[in-house]
């Protein structure tokens, strides 16, 4: 069992054993380990356990957390690392020596009552937030840890029909919670009809797929008014027939495939979640997400999306080729009698409640400028743009790219267990949010560089901020 062995601060001397995989640090009286250390932040720290290995993540404290003497905000833990929390140093040891260690609640009774302590009942979880104070409440935090969850049963029963492709299936489960559309982009054959299709099951939507073809005409997605004779006044009328629009989840398959007409028939729908025929606007169902797949490899016959529409997309997943393992698996399980059992695992209704857990996540403003600071930095006619982006990016982000960033961050934190969005949050959704913004030359083409080769280099050189020392 892992042990925490307190080299400086009230416990000096005092060793704790590790009983929980997820156990929070500081001196308010609702952590895990309550430490009587007036430099401790409320909620300090949170030391996890995630795939076999122990992890500190840093809860946006007042003066940080520190490994091995370097600041951080999330950390993985190796044998015998010092990790320092105000003025409170420990060390841990993943194979602690159990008989010798107190457990967490024995520790906190021992320790002399701090006068900086805050007593009463907590209501809400605080983060510190630059010159604002923002707070998730307790209810909030349950939502939380039950969507943390649902988000590994939703893996696991996903799990059963797809095999690998983890960071595809997180990624566009982020986009489901930001309320956000995504654009699958893969060669045939690797499941992003099936993944789509298996999604709307857990989820409990409706689902309409779209297969989209060179004839394929906008009221064929829209609906269109339907002239019918009533048999009570012998008058004729129009009735609006909805199209496979109005559905929870749509795929639109090959989206590419079809004239720029019919893909515009998407963009009010996207945009505004609702259709518009003829002097009558309906709107439609919520929650509402469109979810396209892109064959990137077969040019003939083809639509470029335009860059309007691209940028509707909060998300452009890119869904590659197995690895040798899975890919056997694949083979067995195709090829088998074995066929999954899915089970609904979340309701429309929870949906969209989790769609506004996600807004309600605390962000710092040093995390907002970086993610913005991120998204100016494409763009080759600003000051801060890097020469590279100057030379190699025709058109940079918009504004879009920086909302998505910043809300990807809060949804891929709480996925996470975390109560607050981070950098590393933001750096961690990058990738999916710049890609299809990023527009590149003539040269860079020529070169072989790509639009991720050029995020790969954005983020190394704006590298994360720290923590904000207040």
């Amino acid at each position: 069992m892992p042990t925490i062995e307190f080299k400086a601060g009230p416990f000096e001397g005092r060793t704790v054993a590790v009983t929980e995989d997820k156990m929070t640090l500081g001196r308010g009286q609702k952590c895990d380990i309550v430490i009587n250390d007036r430099h401790l932040s409320l909620e300090h720290a949170l030391l996890r356990r995630e795939s076999g290995s122990w992890w500190i993540y840093d809860l946006n404290s007042s003066n940080g957390t520190s490994v091995n003497g370097e600041e951080s905000e999330a950390v993985k833990l190796a044998d015998g690392d010092t990790v320092t929390l105000g003025g409170t140093e420990f060390a841990f040891q993943v194979d602690g020596d159990e008989t010798a260690a107190a457990k967490p609640a024995e520790l906190a009774t021992t320790a002399d009552p701090s006068p900086t302590a805050v007593s009463g009942p907590k209501r809400g979880r605080k983060t510190v937030t630059g010159d604002t104070e923002e707070a998730l409440e307790a209810d909030d935090m349950k939502m939380v840890d039950a969507l943390q969850n649902a988000y590994a049963s939703l893996k696991e029963g996903v799990g059963r029909v797809i095999v690998g492709q983890e960071a595809v299936v997180e990624q566009v489960l982020i986009a489901v919670f930001c309320r956000g559309h995504a654009l699958l982009v893969g060669v045939p054959g690797l499941a992003k009809t099936l993944l789509v299709s298996t999604l709307s099951h857990v989820l409990d939507l409706t689902f309409k797929r779209i297969q989209f073809t060179p004839d394929l005409m906008p009221s064929d997605i829209t609906g269109t008014d339907v002239l019918e004779e009533d048999h009570t006044t012998g008058k004729r009328i129009f009735r609006f027939v909805r199209g496979p629009i109005f559905a929870n989840m749509v795929l639109a398959d090959e989206i590419n495939r079809t004239p720029p007409k019919t893909q515009a028939a998407l963009l009010e729908a996207m945009q505004e979640h609702r259709v518009t025929a003829g002097d009558e606007t309906y709107h439609l169902p919520e929650p509402f997400f469109v979810l396209a797949t892109q064959n990137p490899i077969e040019q003939e016959g083809t639509y470029p999306l335009p860059e309007a529409q691209l940028d509707r997309f909060m998300f452009n997943i890119i869904v590659d080729y197995p690895d040798p393992q899975e890919e056997r698996a694949i083979i067995k399980q195709v090829t088998g009698l074995h066929r999954a059992e899915l089970e609904v695992l979340l309701s429309g209704e929870e949906v969209l409640r989790l769609q506004q857990l996600v807004r309600r996540v605390p962000v710092a403003d040093h995390v907002v400028d970086y993610a913005c600071d991120l998204a100016r930095a494409t763009r080759p006619g600003e000051d801060e743009a890097p020469d590279s982006v100057k030379e190699m990016v025709a058109w940079g982000a918009g504004p879009r790219a920086g909302i998505y960033l910043v809300t990807a961050a809060k949804a891929h934190a709480i996925l996470h267990g975390r109560y607050h969005a981070t950098t590393l949050d933001v750096t961690s959704m990058a990738a999916p949010v710049l890609r299809h913004r990023v527009i590149t030359t003539f040269n860079a083409e020529a070169a072989g560089v790509k639009s991720d080769d050029i995020i790969v280099k954005l983020i190394e050189q704006f590298r994360p901020r720290e923590e904000i020392n207040l």
